[in-house]
């Protein structure tokens, strides 16, 4: 991920060697948030181990998804494969500054809320099979990628829809921003740490001293990530509250003298 040393080039200053190492930990760091992460930067053990995981939440997920359902309803096989899509083509999307930074956005936020977390995972999983075939992702970290870049949002937006489900409100404000903003910059607050972190635990990347300025782009990293997914769950409650499996229609939308009534 970082660019090849040239032997016949001079040797850079400290100062520059300083910002060189700063630039490519902030590209490593900005890739972390998405699926690229080579298989050349992780070590043997890391990949099987991601392998080890990946593979029972597929199957996991496969349990869990009412097939006979998918299968007679045209719409959420409509839906399925439009978010399939719609995800695929955002993990395409990506922005190479001349700094050495690539940001990508994850999504899985807004997936999972709506399709549920079942096949929110195989709608992942599927998108990667896109990269694969298209050469943007490598076979043998398909695995850590998935753990990261899918388990964990998918995860993390799970959990809050089930505390905000607990807590029965019946503002609709709670589900859009505590289901759908705040998952979302939470997601990209534990996966590029854990992504860094599998990296140095690898050996592949030394964690350097100022390791507290990077603190800076990773809000600047969240901030997006929640927009995009809380403005889509934000249109789909206001559109087509019906297509959200996470959301409870009967509640949130209730007209107000229907509760007084009760």
């Amino acid at each position: 991920m970082l660019p090849a040393s040239n032997g016949s080039a001079s040797l850079p200053q400290p100062k520059e060697w300083e910002n060189g190492c700063r630039l490519g930990f902030i590209h490593m760091a900005a890739k972390g948030i998405v699926q690229v992460i080579s298989a050349q930067v992780l070590s043997g053990t890391t990949l099987t181990l991601g392998w080890l995981g990946y593979v029972p939440l597929l199957i996991w997920a496969v349990s869990r998804v009412r097939w006979v359902e998918l299968f007679t309803d045209r719409r959420r096989q409509h839906l399925l494969f439009g978010t399939v899509f719609c995800l695929f083509a955002l993990w395409l999307v990506r922005r190479d500054f001349d700094t050495g930074v690539s940001y990508h956005f994850i999504g899985m936020t807004a997936v999972t809320l709506l399709l549920d977390w079942p096949l929110a995972v195989l709608g992942g999983f599927m998108a990667q099979l896109g990269l694969l075939a298209l050469g943007r992702q490598d076979l043998a970290a398909l695995g850590v990628n998935g753990l990261l870049l899918i388990g964990l949002p998918v995860l993390i937006t799970e959990v809050c829809a089930i505390v905000v489900e607990r807590a029965q409100p019946r503002n609709l404000f709670v589900y859009i921003f505590c289901s759908g903003f705040f998952p979302a910059a939470l997601t990209v607050l534990v996966c590029v740490p854990a992504a860094l972190g599998l990296l140095w635990l690898d050996g592949r990347f030394a964690l350097p001293e100022w390791l507290s300025d990077f603190v800076g782009y990773l809000w600047l990293m969240m901030f997006p990530e929640a927009f995009i997914n809380g403005m889509v769950i934000s249109a789909l409650v206001v559109f087509c509250p019906e297509w959200l499996e996470t959301f409870n229609r009967t509640r949130y939308l209730q007209a107000p003298w229907k509760e007084d009534e009760r």
